[in-house]
């Protein structure tokens, strides 16, 4: 079988995050489909079937496990599709997470996500160990969010401590289960710029170059603390595994409330792999 593997939230068409894109999963089960991811060793591969009256069906599986929901591998599929297929400007998709929309601007994918929610304010203590050293921030909170997956909003004091962490990924995959959530998002803000990186080490996924979903609630949560409030958020990503990304998330507010979250960027096809199933 043809997987295509795609890199999503590129930066002028160069890093991203790749993610492995079969246009045909009808015929696969879900072992297949598990198989697949595990021997792509990439951090997600999405299986797409229907197409039927604008709705596709898409299903994510890491190397480890399914999951509900992944942002640049949605990108990375409609990346795909619109190098190979004659596509409209929008859809919806099936998701584990519900039915969200896609719209296609330029060569930009935009995703609909669930509307936020927000859970447990942690401590510092809860995420002690996870890195070599205490970088977290005292402005902010560390909270856990979703808008479609959960994950720890962890603030950082500065670019440079953003730049100079060093994982316990044992320790983060303790904290993710304690806490029911994917994993650890880092964040720093310094010069008008907004730098992440993302842990999921829980479900084999040390680090990530880019991540929508876990910006998404970066997005909503710096709304929601009053921080940077804005229409559209730029994130940067990816730089400490040498795949600098670009992630754009817009909002839709009314007052105080998020009443729409969407993530967008821009990809390309890297390669194409036969596999056995």
């Amino acid at each position: 079988m043809k997987i295509f593997i795609a890199s999503a939230f590129s930066k002028d068409n160069k890093g991203g995050n790749l993610a492995g894109v079969c246009l045909y999963g009808e015929g696969l089960n879900a072992q297949q489909k598990q198989a697949i991811a595990k021997e792509l060793g990439l951090s997600e591969t999405v299986y797409i079937s229907g197409g039927e009256k604008e709705l596709f069906k898409l299903e994510y599986f890491t190397p480890a496990e399914e999951v509900p929901l992944c942002g640049h591998a949605t990108i990375a599929a409609f990346v795909v599709m619109q190098d190979k297929l004659t596509l409209k400007k929008k859809y919806s998709i099936e998701t584990k997470s519900g039915i969200l929309g896609i719209s296609l601007d330029g060569t930009s994918v935009f995703m609909e996500q669930n509307s936020p929610e927000f859970y447990e304010v942690l401590t510092k203590s809860d995420v002690m160990g996870c890195f070599s050293s205490d970088v977290t921030s005292d402005v902010l909170p560390i909270e856990i969010g979703s808008t479609g997956l959960r994950d720890i909003m962890l603030p950082v004091k500065s670019l440079a401590a953003l730049d100079a962490m060093e994982p316990d990924f044992e320790a983060i995959s303790e904290v993710s289960r304690r806490f029911g959530a994917v994993g650890i998002h880092a964040f720093a803000l310094e010069g008008g710029r907004i730098v992440c990186r993302n842990f999921a080490p829980l479900y084999d996924i040390p680090e990530e170059s880019a991540t929508g979903t876990s910006n998404c609630v970066l997005a909503c949560y710096l709304w929601k603390n009053n921080v940077l409030r804005q229409s559209e958020y730029v994130f940067e990503q990816g730089y400490s595994l040498g795949s600098p990304s670009e992630i754009t998330v817009r909002l839709n507010t009314a007052g105080e409330d998020i009443e729409g979250v969407s993530v967008g960027g821009c990809g390309y096809v890297v390669d194409e792999r036969v596999v056995d199933v």
